[in-house]
This record gives C-alpha cells, structure tokens and sequence, in this order.
C-alpha cells in the first residue's frame, strides 16, 4: 500500500521596524510590533486556527487514519505567544491526539548550518527545548530552514542524534531517481531521508488556485489519483502551512479541498504516515550524494534565494562575525536580539534574483527594494554592535 507523508512548515519571522542611522545609539527596540501583530493575527484567523480546527476534526473523524506532521519555529511561537495565544492552544490539541509529529528545526529559522557547525547544533538544541516545554514531545526527526541540505550538513544532524531529515527531491541531485523512496545520507548510511515530491506539493500550494493551470480546477478525488498513480513507496507533500487560507484563500475552496483529500486518499488506497513513521517502516533504496547545499526554494533549488548577491553575504558575515561577543556576553537580551536577526526572511528580503515563488512571498516582504532591506538591516546590527561592545 503506498503512502503518503503531509509535512507543514510553520514560521513568522520577527520583522524590524525602520531603522535610521541617526538612532543608532539611542534606539535599541528594533523590532516592528505593529506589524508584527498585524500579520500573525491575520494569518491565525485566515490560516492556522482554522486549518488546525479543520485537522482536528478530520484526525477525530477518521479515527487516527489521518497523520502528519509540523515544524514549528521559536520565532513563530514567541509570536503566538505575544500576539495569538490561542493557536499556540489549537496546536497542542493537535499534539494530544498523537496523530501529529513535531519536527526539531533551528529556533530561529536560521541559516547557521551554512556558517558553522557549533551555532547550529546549539539553534537545534533550543528548538528541540522549546519543543519539549511547549509539546511534551521529544523529536527524532528534523527539517532544517528552508529544506537545506548538504552532506555536511547530514553529517551534523546525525550526531545530533536524530534518525530521519527532509530534504527537497531536487532534479539535479536525484537525476533519473524517484524522489518517492527512502534515501540514506552519503557519510555512512544511518540517516534516513525522505525527500520532497515538488510537483504534487506545488500543485497544492502554488497551482491550486490558478485558473490558467490545464488541471483546475483541482478536485480530491482528481489530486487522489494522481497520488496513487505515482510510483514508488512514499509521496511526500511538504509545504509552507500559511498555503492554507493565506497563500491559497478560502475563496478558492483550498479547506473544502483539504476536508475532502483524507477519504478521498483512503478510497484510492493510500494510507497516512508522519515522517518517523514512514522512515521506519520503509526500507532505503539508495544514498544521495549531494555535497553542495540544496533547498526548496526557486527554480535552482539551491541557497541563492538567501546568500546569492554581495548585499546577502555581506550582511551574513557582518552578523556571524558577532557570534563569539554574543556568546561570551551571556546575556538573555543580548541573545533574544541575535536569534530574532538570524531569521533567515532577512537575507530573502535582499534578494535581487526572480523567483517563482515570488509573488506569494511578496505579501510578507516589509521593503521596497533588496538594497533599502539590507542598508535596514545593516543599521540594526550596526547598534546591536555597539551595545555588544560596552559589555
């Protein structure tokens, strides 16, 4: 029986208001919070309480047949916490049904696997606290920011301990190969993947809506078959949950869709399973070697959406040089802003490349241009700088 493994990616950055080089030095709020209290209280009505409460009702209705699973970011929580409380609340009913797995991520959606091994084994070890404070639950399994991936990158998430990790069924690694099996990692083969079926999860997150696609519209039963006819031991549809009622609207039927798709899975003879599940009751098929890093993002599937112009990798090594003056100042606050300006949104929002998912991520983008987001930025840890030098 094939299977098919849902994956949700859940995160909001901490957006910065506008920041002028006249206030540094006196100004140290860098945050936006009307903004940010805008867009979470937007996105919770529009998106997560509803499709939570819409999961809720399918898992109870299907009686444990309906599984997935979630990845959510410190940065998101903190929100939920500060702006939305009760879906932080709709998410732990989730969590008690014992038919949704947490994944462990970097706490602050970060890109710190791409500058060092120490700052993102420690962005794990708090995303994998917050998890077990907020959740009960301690995770096996890990999706890093952004779906990056690298052999090395295996490599550091295995001594880490987790047993399986996401990764994108990128052409230009797998070549003729399925993304549809189980892979293991290239440096000895104990690390499981499961990699992203790119077609079938964008047809429900980027082509769903869209009435010049030759598929809409796009039925359950329709999408159903499509799973089934696939071959192949697993499907995995990983996706950004704001896909649900944000990215896709309610007008265009994407929950009606979603409360139809389990039974219309089960009738066609697919069965659910989280990402452990999956992982261990298939069998891999092959290694991936894949020694430059690759993510979900853009046409190229690469890291160019974040680090792929002179503004994105100034800004990137200007922040990580700052990492040992944060760590010897061993100060809560301190720390609070490095996680918040780790986001990895910060260098998506200097990004000067077209991408196609563009035009779904614009509605997030505060800036008007990639060269005001980094000069923005720049200003913000130019402050934090001088803060971080008088200790």
């Amino acid at each position: 029986m094939k299977t098919v493994c849902f994956y949700f990616q859940v995160h909001q950055p901490w957006r910065l208001k506008t920041y002028r080089f006249f206030q540094m030095g006196n100004d140290h709020n860098y945050l936006d919070d009307f903004t940010n209290r805008a867009i979470m209280q937007k996105v919770a009505r529009e998106c997560y309480l509803p499709m939570n409460a819409l999961l809720l009702n399918l898992i109870n209705e299907h009686k444990g047949a309906l599984r997935c699973s979630f990845s959510i970011t410190g940065s998101a929580v903190e929100q939920f916490k500060a702006y939305a409380p009760e879906v932080l609340e709709s998410f732990k009913r989730l969590a008690e049904t014992g038919c949704v797995e947490f994944l462990a991520e970097t706490y602050s959606h970060s890109l710190s696997s791409l500058y060092s091994v120490e700052e993102f084994k420690q962005e794990v070890k708090l995303h994998s606290q917050m998890l077990k404070e907020e959740f009960g639950v301690k995770p096996t399994a890990f999706r890093n920011t952004e779906l990056i991936y690298s052999d090395d990158i295996a490599k550091a998430v295995e001594d880490m301990g987790f047993k399986t990790m996401l990764a994108e069924g990128a052409r230009h690694i797998l070549g003729w190969k399925s993304p549809n099996f189980v892979y293991t990692d290239a440096a000895d083969n104990k690390l499981r993947l499961l990699l992203r079926n790119y077609k079938l999860s964008d047809d429900i997150a980027f082509r769903f809506s869209n009435e010049g696609w030759p598929e809409w519209p796009l039925t359950a039963d329709k999408y159903a078959q499509w799973v089934a006819a696939e071959n192949g031991d697993v499907v995995n549809l990983f996706m950004d949950y704001e896909t649900f009622g944000e990215h896709q609207k309610a007008s265009t039927g994407i929950f009606d869709f979603m409360k139809a798709l389990p039974q219309a899975l089960l009738n066609a003879g697919v069965e659910f399973a989280t990402v452990s599940e999956a992982s261990k009751k298939l069998q891999p098929v092959a290694v991936l070697h894949c020694p430059y890093a690759m993510s979900w993002a853009d046409e190229e599937r690469d890291v160019t959406a974040w680090l792929g112009n002179d503004l994105q990798n100034e800004a990137f090594r200007k922040l990580y040089a700052l990492a040992p003056k944060v760590k010897k100042a061993k100060n809560k606050d301190f720390e609070y802003v490095w996680h918040f300006m780790q986001n990895s949104d910060h260098f998506y929002y200097m990004a000067t490349k077209w991408f196609s998912d563009g035009d779904v991520h614009s509605y997030f983008n505060p800036y008007g241009s990639a060269y005001e987001a980094f000069i923005n930025y720049m200003n913000v840890l130019a402050d934090f700088e001088i803060e971080l030098n008088k200790l």
